[in-house]
């Protein structure tokens, strides 16, 4: 508790509470220039036994961060935790990966291109500061294209669809849709049946996640997609890890009508994901 409250006052605007009850949260780190050129995004979940014997649940999200990048930086949180055994290392971690993003700054690595963000970015500023940046992807379909393309295997049933009750407020809609899964190959089926609706191709965001459980090695095949609403797939699967459910799809179409709801979104984007599990 002291360490939350020491790191709310450092961080100020930065630091975000996702769920209070959860000990889940996020921190915007930059650069330090005037106009950021590098930002990256730290979600942490702190489980029961932080920091005397579990480490931080972490997740980073920023548009250029993958592959060697993501490693190296994995890597050294990793070393930081490991040097700091039974410490709090929240903020060492923090500092680390500002410190990863000054040198970029300083360097003559090229500056983020950033194509498609959510609506709300620009009107929305300071509203929530997650809204900095969004991956650029391809269309969310392509996305699994690569791990089914490889496979020789049958086409497996499309499972079926069960359709949410749809959330409105200002004219924005949220509906989630649900189906069993238990492969890549059947995410990528129920994606592109789910895009054959006009309505639901339409949507301006088709945010998703999935948790298929891979019994033979005991671990977990899980990913989501924002689709351009800002760190809302990395909450949907952080909400279906909670709730530990088990090879499942889960997409929360949004349409929206004009109006900003700021957080407001997620908590509605979350709402209808946990309604469409509990039906």
């Amino acid at each position: 508790i002291d360490e939350i409250e020491a790191l709310s006052s450092i961080y100020g605007e930065d630091w975000c509470v996702v769920d209070e009850d959860e000990k889940i949260y996020c921190i915007r780190i930059n650069d330090c220039l005037d106009q950021p050129k590098w930002t990256l995004c730290l979600q942490v979940i702190l489980p029961p036994g932080y920091p005397t014997a579990e480490p931080p649940i972490y997740q980073l999200n920023a548009p250029w961060l993958r592959g060697q990048d993501y490693m190296e930086l994995a890597n050294s949180l990793e070393e930081i935790y490991v040097q700091n055994l039974g410490e709090s290392i929240l903020y060492l971690w923090v500092e680390k990966i500002r410190e990863v993003l000054i040198e970029k700054a300083q360097s003559s690595d090229p500056e983020p291109d950033i194509k498609k963000t959510s609506e709300e970015v620009d009107e929305d500023d300071g509203d929530d500061f997650l809204l900095d940046y969004e991956p650029i992807q391809e269309d969310p379909i392509k996305m699994l294209n690569y791990i089914t393309s490889e496979s020789q295997e049958v086409d497996e049933e499309l499972p079926s669809i069960h359709h949410g009750n749809p959330i409105t407020d200002r004219r924005s809609t949220f509906q989630a849709h649900l189906a069993p899964v238990v492969t890549p190959r059947q995410v990528k089926r129920v994606l592109e049946k789910l895009y054959e609706n006009k309505k639901i191709a339409s949507a301006t965001h088709n945010i998703y996640a999935y948790r298929i459980y891979c019994e033979d090695k005991q671990t977990f095949l899980q990913d989501c997609e924002d689709d351009g609403e800002t760190a809302a797939g990395g909450r949907l699967l952080h909400l279906m890890q909670i709730l530990n459910v088990h090879n499942v799809l889960v997409v929360v179409s949004r349409w929206y009508g004009g109006i900003l709801l700021g957080p407001d979104r997620f908590k509605h984007i979350n709402n209808c994901a946990r309604n469409v599990l509990v039906e």
